[in-house]
């Protein structure tokens, strides 16, 4: 009885793996960044309602990743503020704020467009101006959906936004994250094998081993 309850249960693991959802490709999109302690932290508020400090260095990564937040591509240059803005000198009454904007590489790209060459700029702002009033100061034209979320930062993409990629790295059935770029999410895969039938398998093979075992008694 031992070997049969030994069978169930490895059988009952295998088709719960087999069961498991499987991780959806990623989708292609801007994930926001701000320069902390020498790296980019992910931006935790989005850019319409977080407002940067003076001095502060704000980056823009458009890539396909996995819409998790913190395991988004990031830029790839650094955030040096005195580097970044030493050609633009201080002013009474407002604030500079470093961008770093990362277009990705050809693979990251819509179908038909090329990614421009990063580029960085310092804008010269209100000192209440929000991360999105810096981004249109120095990066127009900007995209925006229906709900809010940024699509296309100095026109790029062209067209899509957020869309979530298939395993061959094609847009799958237009589907995107609805709340934002960086809430997690899985794509279900149906196992290969039915739930009522792998269910049957197990007990069809369990009470066979444990005729075997009473066989050998």
């Amino acid at each position: 009885m031992r070997f049969a309850a030994g069978v169930i249960t490895g059988l009952l693991i295998l088709l719960v793996l087999a069961a498991a959802p499987a991780q959806a490709a990623g989708y292609r999109y801007w994930s926001f960044w701000q320069w902390s302690a020498g790296g980019w932290a992910y931006q935790q508020q989005g850019p319409a309602v977080h407002v940067p400090a003076d001095g502060a260095v704000e980056g823009w990564r458009f890539a396909v990743s996995p819409d998790g937040g913190r395991d988004a591509a990031r830029p790839a240059a650094a955030g040096d503020f005195a580097a970044l803005c030493a050609g633009t000198p201080a002013q009474d009454g407002r604030k500079r704020v470093a961008v770093v904007l990362d277009f990705g590489g050809a693979t990251d790209a819509p179908g038909g467009e090329s990614p421009p060459a990063p580029r960085t700029a310092c804008a010269v702002v209100a000192p209440r101006a929000s991360s999105a009033e810096v981004l249109a100061t120095v990066a127009p034209p900007l995209r925006y959906d229906g709900n809010g979320l940024l699509c296309a930062i100095a026109g790029f993409p062209r067209a899509g936004c957020a869309d979530q990629l298939g395993a061959a790295g094609a847009p799958a059935g237009g589907e995107r994250p609805t709340e934002s770029a960086s809430a997690a999410r899985t794509s279900p895969s149906g196992p290969a094998l039915g739930v009522g039938a792998g269910l049957a398998l197990v007990v069809v093979l369990g009470a066979g081993a444990a005729w075997q075992v009473r066989h050998r008694r």
